[in-house]
């Protein structure tokens, strides 16, 4: 699996306080299990993910880092894992699949990537209600009509809007992404504002834009 610019931008992006442990859902193969080990220097991470072959490639990349003292790799569904966990984590991060109708490509480690099957949004805002500590926050990034949906029914496990980002290719384009962050605790109504988007390109396509740099300098090389 590629290292996306969805993946990168919710991992730099996202925050809380006093993080003492974390929870990386769908892991794949571990880019924001490690880039939370890399921002959050004090944490233990625990990354989820179903799929066997990706839960090794997870392993490999944990073991060639400088953070694999500090993460700990479940292959299991979530679901199951919500019931057996003790933990209560100040951070619980995912980039989950999001097409629930679409054809389905032949490729069953696609469709488990990217097909909603195995980690409904029900299944991951009932699980993250539980396992979120009183102030955690609950991190995902999806398609503008997932994300909005994902926060419609977010109230209904007594999870709201603390903030959220809406990403667009470039100025002319339409936000493709959201980034939104839930927690426990009670909000004001969800609304979008200029403040809270970021382009990833400049108008002219041939440089990335200062705030997206900014954002994910730490993680690129080139930046």
């Amino acid at each position: 699996m590629k290292v996306g610019v969805d993946s990168v931008l919710l991992g730099a992006w996202t925050e809380a306080d006093h993080v003492v442990r974390i929870l990386d859902v769908g892991a794949g193969t571990g880019l924001l299990t490690l880039m939370m080990a890399q921002r959050f220097s004090e944490a233990l991470i625990d990354a989820v993910e179903i799929d066997r072959e990706a839960c090794q490639q997870t392993e490999e990349n944990v073991t060639n880092s400088v953070w694999n003292n500090r993460i700990r790799i479940i292959c299991a569904d979530f679901a199951d894992y919500v019931d057996e966990c003790t933990f209560r984590y100040n951070i619980i991060i995912s980039n989950p699949p999001y097409f629930t109708a679409s054809l389905k490509p032949r490729d069953q480690k696609r469709n488990i990537a990217r097909h909603n099957d195995s980690l409904p949004h029900s299944l991951l805002l009932a699980g993250s209600a539980k396992l979120l500590t009183s102030t955690g926050v609950l991190a995902v990034v999806l398609p503008t009509a997932e994300a909005l949906s994902l926060i419609d029914e977010s109230a209904t496990y007594n999870l709201f809007v603390k903030r959220t980002l809406h990403i667009q290719t470039v100025p002319s384009k339409a936000v493709y992404r959201m980034l939104v962050e839930l927690t426990k605790a009670p909000s004001s109504p969800y609304f979008e504002s200029s403040e809270n988007r970021l382009c990833i390109e400049n108008a002219d396509r041939l440089e990335y834009t200062d705030t997206y740099k900014e954002l994910t300098k730490d993680f690129y090389l080139k930046f």
